[in-house]
C-alpha cells in the first residue's frame, strides 16, 4: 500500500465515520482487527449493531470503490463479525454489514454512497 493511498483510506475512514454520527449512529469502534483483518467501523443506530467497511478511490482506474468489496472480503468481513460478537459476548442482537464508498472528486470534494445491508 502506498502512503497516498493510506492517506486516502485513512480520510474516507474519518469522513465515514463522522458521515455516520451524522446520521444518529453511536460509533462504538474503529479498524477491529481480528487474525489478519480488520472492520472499518463498528457503529449503533437504534437497536441494530452495524459492520461497515469503508472502501475509499481517488480515480475510477480499478473501478467503483465498492466493487472492491469482493466475495472474499465479504467472507472475511462476515468472520470478523462473528468474532467480534463472540468476544464481547453479544448474542441475539441484530446486525447488519453496510459498505460505505467515497470517491474523491478534488482536494476535499468527493461522493459518499452508503450501502446498507450490502451483504448478509
Amino acid at each position: 500500500m502506498t502512503e497516498s493511498t493510506k492517506k486516502a483510506g485513512d480520510a474516507g475512514e474519518e469522513i465515514a465515520a463522522q458521515y455516520l454520527q451524522n446520521k444518529g449512529y453511536q460509533i462504538i469502534e474503529r479498524n477491529y482487527r481480528y487474525g489478519h483483518g480488520e472492520i472499518d467501523i463498528i457503529a449503533r443506530i437504534n437497536d441494530t449493531l452495524v459492520f461497515a467497511e469503508v472502501k475509499s478511490r481517488s480515480s475510477l482506474e480499478y473501478g467503483e470503490p465498492e466493487y472492491a468489496v469482493t466475495k472474499a472480503k465479504q467472507n472475511q468481513i462476515k468472520k470478523i463479525a462473528q468474532a467480534y460478537l463472540f468476544e464481547k459476548n453479544i448474542n441475539n442482537q441484530d446486525c447488519r454489514l453496510d459498505v460505505i464508498a467515497i470517491m474523491f472528486i478534488a482536494k476535499n470534494k468527493y461522493t459518499l454512497n452508503h450501502l446498507e445491508n450490502a451483504f448478509s
